[in-house]
């Protein structure tokens, strides 16, 4: 597994003014290339593409939403986009949000994780976190009630620093 870029907004933090997005962008194509390169598979331009424009803010984007800037370049039609989509998340380089029906670029790919996310109400940015803590409470009180858990993705609305 591979660790975290090193640009990536830390886990208990917001991306502020301070934060060098260029750099974000540029080590999670980093990391979906290595990624991609040691489980034998392609980081085609279309999914390169899709994970770009997933990363241009830390803000959760929907699939409509990038086909528009896709089209735009003259590029996709609705399967190709999902498919990309599709690529990203099985191989741990994006997030799907299900109360926004939207996708995220994964702060920890290629990291065996939980999805942890607070999310702004008012201005959609975003934090992922990886609190041990809180999945082990998950799997415990799932263990209890005999239940398995094969993913966990907790999504907590609020508001961030700067909308407060």
């Amino acid at each position: 597994m591979t660790a975290a870029p090193k640009s990536a907004p830390s886990p208990s933090r917001f991306a502020g003014a301070d934060h060098d997005h260029a750099g974000c962008v540029a080590a999670a194509l980093a990391a979906a290339e290595s990624i991609c390169r040691k489980n034998g598979t392609r980081l085609t331009r279309l999914r390169r593409r899709v994970l770009e424009l997933v990363w241009q803010s830390h803000r959760p984007v929907g699939a409509y939403a990038l086909l528009d800037m896709l089209r735009e370049e003259g590029r996709a039609a609705p399967p190709t986009v999902y498919r990309a989509l599709d690529f990203l998340q099985a191989h741990g380089l994006v997030h799907r949000l299900a109360s926004l029906n939207a996708y995220v670029g994964c702060s920890r790919p290629g990291t065996l994780h939980t999805g942890q996310f607070l999310i702004c109400g008012a201005c959609h940015n975003l934090v992922e976190m990886d609190e041990a803590g809180v999945a082990a409470a998950i799997e415990r009180s799932a263990r209890a009630a005999g239940f398995q858990v094969q993913q966990q993705t907790l999504e907590i609305q609020g508001l961030c620093p700067d909308c407060r």
